[in-house]
């Protein structure tokens, strides 16, 4: 598929994670890890020994896999990283949007961003009817809202009503619904309203027992296409997590390798929807550059 375009449609940079969970702190301990508010946990891959999830090193992996553009996320235990993303931004714009976070009584940053990213299953009030401002403000500024809905079907209602609320409004849903949670098939229900799509970062840990190639994770992508089209999916590698996993390669490669999706499908999701959604423009492919294997 020589006219094959990927867009990474969840991804995550720190300069310094300094978040939160559950009113813990998440603090780096070195070679990857992070005390997980008490517990350590690899967070990331231990040659990321400085703890920095830097975006040279994200580019040299986009490039490395063929992946063109990417969407930079965010989220509460990795701290807020607004500064640095403006920075990241002002380098490689052409290649990436970048979100601001949303914080429960807090401004929330617009200068310089594309969208405002919430963590929705994260709030201390988790109704999302009470945070319809920020909602109204991306729409007014025709930005996207970037959000990860609370496992399950919990927020389904609330978010159906903001969405009927703002129809102009574009809504990317994260984690393709929790698709290991009952349900999680309401949540992508909601993309068969116009502007709302379905972004599968975290896909691959969300079916991490199966390991690679992840045939319940091509499952899931089909049963969701056969709900909203596969015109409303897109695919996102929820880096660097996921990489203590597998490869930033192996994240596209175990799509572009299925026999379960044909070569429409899998342009589709892995990038036409995305530049489609987040509005790219003249993106190009990473040259191929053949490695020593």
């Amino acid at each position: 598929m020589s006219d094959l375009l990927i867009v990474d449609a969840h991804a995550h940079l720190w300069d310094r994670q300094h978040g939160m969970v559950d009113g813990r702190p998440v603090v780096p301990v070195g070679n990857g890890k992070s005390d997980f508010g008490g517990a350590i946990r690899q967070m990331m891959p231990p040659d990321m020994d400085d703890n920095r999830c830097s975006v040279e090193r994200l580019m040299a992996n986009m490039d490395y896999a063929g992946v063109s553009g990417c969407v930079i996320t965010q989220e509460y235990i990795d701290g807020n990283q607004d500064d640095y993303l403006l920075e990241c931004k002002s380098r490689f714009g052409k290649r990436m949007k970048i979100c601001s976070l949303y914080e429960e009584n807090a401004d929330w940053q617009h200068e310089g961003f594309d969208g405002v990213k919430i963590c929705a299953g994260r709030l201390k009030d988790t109704n999302l009817l009470h945070h319809q401002d920020v909602f109204a403000g991306a729409a007014d500024l025709n930005m996207f809202v970037s959000i990860d809905l609370a496992e399950g079907d919990v927020q389904v209602d609330a978010m159906q009503q903001l969405i009927e609320q703002f129809p102009t409004l574009r809504i990317a849903i994260g984690h393709f619904g929790m698709v290991t949670i009952d349900g999680w098939k309401r949540q992508i229900e909601l993309a068969k309203n116009k502007n709302v799509y379905i972004e599968s970062g975290g896909l691959t840990w969300l079916f991490n027992k199966e390991g690679y190639p992840y045939p319940g994770a091509i499952d899931a992508i089909i049963e969701a296409a056969n709900i909203c089209g596969m015109d409303k999916l897109m695919w996102g590698s929820d880096y660097p997590r996921t990489m203590v996993a597998l490869t930033y390669e192996m994240s596209t490669r175990f799509i572009l390798e299925s026999k379960h999706l044909s070569s429409e499908d899998k342009k589709a999701f892995l990038g036409e929807n995305a530049i489609k959604f987040y509005g790219f423009d003249n993106l190009t492919r990473p040259e191929h550059i053949d490695n020593m294997l």
